[in-house]
């Protein structure tokens, strides 16, 4: 197994402090979320879709965002009501983002609906997991409360294809679970580029949201020895992370998630491209090979 070197953690920390942060800002689609997540609640709401809708390159994620904040009037929160005016019901059926149907996310906005008229927030439920069992716990009980595991008699049955878009780390398969992981960062960590609006999940139980480009990255830096996504792989590159950050593990997130996405890392050896790269002598591309300076 490649594992990281010592250096790895001051050569994470160089990465981070010279990443062109204003490059990407524009690129993620936390930037077109942000806007939409005006109070608590808001943000709950716009992140949960948002986090939902984050299949496929981050340009027809955002627009998939716009148009569904467009059908909303520009406040995704007023999807979630017991009953849409029947204008916006049928631009919503007509929404469409890769395999994403509006039929499944008028039904999530449903469930929310249905959710927060018991007057609990989604922060409330991920805590309830988060205490009885960890991280997973608490995206357990979270998956299970978006998918209306517990609503069925009162909301009817899901639409086709609606319970795999909210996989929890306890299903058969060990999924990932990238796009709730990340959403619960997105809650979670009160420091650029994230909201922080819940205050009671600490940042250092956070875990990694692995997606293909971090998790290429991470194999390549040895924060994991295997070579497929799944729920064990984001805890070993979480758990190395912490290593080096107790306090905010994942704060490396999104440094590592646009490295791949910028093409600042090829995923090749390119030395006009990884000559200036900080994690460059701690990547198994390039250990043992001496480069001319």
């Amino acid at each position: 197994m490649h594992r990281p070197t010592p250096e790895l953690p001051a050569h994470l920390e160089a990465l981070y402090v010279r990443f062109p942060f204003d490059r990407s800002w524009g690129d993620d689609p936390i930037s077109a979320i942000r806007p939409l997540a005006r109070d608590p609640r808001r943000a709950e709401i716009a992140g949960l879709l948002g986090a939902t809708l984050a299949i496929g390159n981050t340009t027809a994620i955002r627009g998939a965002i716009g148009r569904l904040a467009t059908i909303a009037g520009g406040d995704l929160a007023t999807l979630v009501v017991p009953g849409l005016p029947p204008a916006r019901a049928a631009d919503l059926r007509r929404f469409r983002h890769r395999w994403i149907r509006g039929d499944q996310i008028a039904y999530l906005a449903r469930v929310l609906a249905r959710h927060y008229a018991s007057g609990r927030s989604l922060e409330d439920t991920f805590l309830e997991g988060l205490e009885a069992g960890g991280f997973a716990g608490g995206l357990d009980r979270l998956a299970r409360t978006v998918r209306a595991d517990t609503m069925r008699a009162s909301l009817g049955a899901p639409p086709r294809g609606y319970r795999a878009l909210f996989p929890s780390p306890r299903d058969p398969g060990a999924s990932p679970c990238k796009r709730l992981t990340l959403f619960v960062r997105w809650m979670v960590r009160d420091r650029f580029p994230d909201l922080g609006v819940w205050r009671r999940v600490p940042t250092g139980e956070l875990r990694i949201p692995l997606d293909q480009h971090v998790h290429w990255i991470a194999y390549h830096l040895g924060l994991t020895g295997r070579r497929t996504r799944s729920w064990p792989a984001v805890e070993e590159v979480s758990e190395r992370l912490r290593r080096i950050d107790p306090l905010d593990p994942t704060r490396f997130d999104f440094v590592l998630c646009h490295t791949g996405i910028s093409g600042d890392c090829p995923k090749e050896r390119d030395l006009a491209v990884c000559g200036p790269c900080a994690v460059r002598p701690d990547c198994r591309l390039w250990r043992g090979r001496r480069v001319a300076e």
